[in-house]
Formats: structure tokens, sequence, C-alpha cells
């Protein structure tokens, strides 16, 4: 009987299809590309004022996406079950780094803001670990209890607790963004895994209620929500970001203005390479950039959901609570980020996801890229030793 013969090259593409999701991959490396070259055009006038170097911001975000990629490979290497026998133990960290903050002396303060702990040059953002450490927390809780979560009140209610204590020691930083972020991370995370519907929709309400009396009960984020409303009211003071980022999208019409040839990024716009750098995208490159990172992100979170669903079905429980769940913060933050540029959503200080500038930011989200990948990597491993068995059965019989 005559055999098949596989060419080396058949094998090297089988063998690095069933490691690495291909599209997924690609759409990231886009993704990355697209905002650095973004970054450098948004951040040119900027850099140059404040640092008389017209590549400052391009310089360091070169740098945190090399680290990030460092520390995506370090995530995509490790195996899932070591994030799942410490999820515990993340959640406490998560807890104790955002203490931490909010002791004087250790946490750093921008703008009014106390979100960051100084490690030498490098401020670290603990909101951004925490969204990750609480993801890895609530995959690993649903795994050990997901009987409980699915048919107990108290079983539904323990993480949520803890969570939400999470989301308060954020308020009191105050970070508003990363404490929906989390929270609707969470509910969305529980909804997959079968919480009962009449839980879920009053645990909703509840945590949407607290949040918008939180909102008004703060002159600060009051004034955000009021200013939001009507951004013209006041143009020059509350309206300020909001008017220069409308005034940016508007300009670009259907192909833009060209890249590089933005008017708004000259010193009018506050933090064009980072919460507003959609805005410098939509006037640089008009309708057409806008359309292909919105397709990129559909994709990328679409792609993350067939990750989860492959590997539920595959029984790798953790791997696919996980996947669900990172989809859903990259989909929310770009969802958010998007809709403050466009003046649809309050302003919420939320990057654009692997596109803006940032370290902690940058470096997180492509922590996020290795575990979703990693969890493509042990589903077809799993899939694999699945057909494996099966047909050595196959032949035994």
């Amino acid at each position: 009987m005559l055999h098949a013969t596989r060419s080396p090259g058949q094998s090297v593409n089988t063998l690095l299809q069933q490691r690495l999701d291909i599209g997924l991959s690609i759409a990231l490396a886009l993704l990355l590309g697209l905002g650095l070259v973004m970054v450098a055009s948004a951040s040119i006038g900027l850099a140059e004022n404040n640092f008389n170097n017209p590549f400052y911001y391009l310089q360091r975000q070169i740098v945190f996406i090399i680290i990030g990629l460092a520390v995506g490979w370090l995530m995509y290497q490790l195996p899932l079950r070591l994030w799942e026998y410490a999820s515990l133990w993340l959640l406490l960290l998560a807890c104790l780094l955002l203490t931490l903050v909010l002791v004087p002396g250790i946490g750093k303060t921008v703008n009014g803001a106390t979100r960051w702990i100084a490690l030498g040059p490098i401020p670290l953002q603990v909101s951004e670990l925490a969204k990750l450490l609480v993801a890895l927390y609530l995959a690993g809780y649903m795994v050990r209890h997901g009987q409980a979560v699915r048919e107990r009140f108290s079983g539904f209610i323990k993480p949520v607790l803890l969570i939400g204590f999470v989301a308060l020691l954020l308020l009191a930083e105050p970070d508003y963004g990363a404490a929906v972020v989390i929270m609707a991370m969470s509910l969305g995370m529980l909804f997959l895994g079968g919480v009962r519907l009449v839980q879920f929709l009053l645990l909703l309400a509840v945590t949407s209620i607290g949040f918008a009396v939180l909102a008004i009960t703060s002159p600060y984020r009051l004034q955000r929500l009021t200013s939001f409303l009507d951004p013209f009211a006041d143009p020059y003071n509350t309206g300020f970001q909001l008017t220069h980022s409308l005034i940016a999208i508007g300009s670009g019409s259907w192909s833009g203005l060209g890249l590089g040839s933005s008017i708004q990024k000259l010193l009018y716009l506050p933090e064009p390479h980072n919460d507003f750098l959609f805005a410098i995208l939509a006037e640089e490159l008009g309708l057409i950039g806008v359309i292909t990172v919105l397709c990129l992100y559909v994709y990328v979170i679409l792609r993350g959901f067939s990750i989860g669903a492959a590997a539920e079905r595959a029984g790798h429980f953790f791997g696919a609570y996980l996947a669900f769940g990172l989809s859903l913060w990259i989909g929310l933050q770009a969802f958010i980020n998007i809709g403050v540029n466009m003046g649809v959503l309050p302003t919420k200080g939320l990057t654009l996801p692997l596109m803006s500038a940032g370290g902690s930011s940058m470096v997180i989200m492509c922590a996020v890229l290795g575990l979703l990948l990693r969890v493509y990597r042990e589903t077809h491993g799993l899939v694999a030793t699945s057909v494996r068995s099966s047909k050595g059965r196959g032949a035994a019989l």
C-alpha cells in the first residue's frame, strides 16, 4: 500500500497552526503596528513642545511594546493550570496593590487621581494589572464552584462581593472607568458561566443603580456627565476635550486629512496620543481608517469568544472562562474609549487597547494576548489527544 508523504513545509505549517492562532496573531500585529504609527503621528507636536524631542513618546512606546511582547511570550509559554491554582492568591494580590496605591508616599498622584505605584522610571498603573488578576481569579472560581454559581445564590454572590470590594478600592483612587470595566467583565463571565437569569438581572440592576448614584453624588463625576451631555455649552473649560475630539473626527470625512496632517494634535486636543488617539486616527485616516480599526477589534473579540467556545467543548473550562473574560475586557474597553472619543459616553480615562500610548496598558494587554493564544494552544492539544485516542481505540477494535 502506498502512503502519502507530507513535505517538511506542510509539517511545519500544520504544527504552527496547532500551536498558534494565525488569524488572531495577524490582527493583533496590525493593531499594534497601526497604533505605533498613530502614536508617532499624534504625539509629535506634544513631544517636541514638552521634551524637545519629537519622537519621545514613539521611543517609549516601542520600548513598552518590546517589554509587552516579552511578557506575552512568557504568558504563552506558562501552563494555564498554574494560574488556575493561584487564582485566589492573585485576587488577594490585586487587593493588596490597590490598597498600597492609596497609602501616602507609595501611590503616585497625577491630575488629581492616585492610580500609580512608582517602580523606578516606569510607574505601574495598578488598575490595569487588577483587571487581569480579577479575570484569572473569576475563571478559577467558576471552575471550582461552577455548580454552586449556577444553582445557589450564595455561590453567585460570594465572588461578586469580593470583586465589588476591588471596585470600591478603584473608586477610592478614583478610577471610575476601571471599576466599570471590571464589574461589567465579571458579570459577563458569570452570565456565560450559567448563572440564573433572575439573579443576574437583579445584580445587574443593583450595580447599574449603584454606579449611577456614585456618578450623580460626586461633583467631579457629575461635572463630567454634564459636560458630556452638552460639551459646546462650555467649550473652553469642561467641554474642551470633547469639543476638540468631535472637531477632529468631523474633519476626517471619508479618507481623512492624511497621515501626519492632523490639526487637533497641535496642542489643541489634550492627550492626543493616549485617551484620544482614536479621534486623531479618524481625523488623519477618515472613515476608512475608523472602519478598519473597528473591524480588527470585532475580529479579535469574536475570535476570542470562538477560542473560549472551543475550549468549553474540549472540557478545558478554565481556559474557556478566561478567554470569555479577556475578550469581554478588550471589547468593553475599546467600546468605552471609542464612545468617549465620539461623545456618546462620558470621559472615563481608558486607553484604546493595543493602540494608545501607555506602559502599563500596553504590557498588560500583551499579556492578555499571550493568555488567549495559550488557551488556543492547550485546546488544540486536548482535541488532538482526543482524536489520537479515538483512532487508537478504533484500531484496537
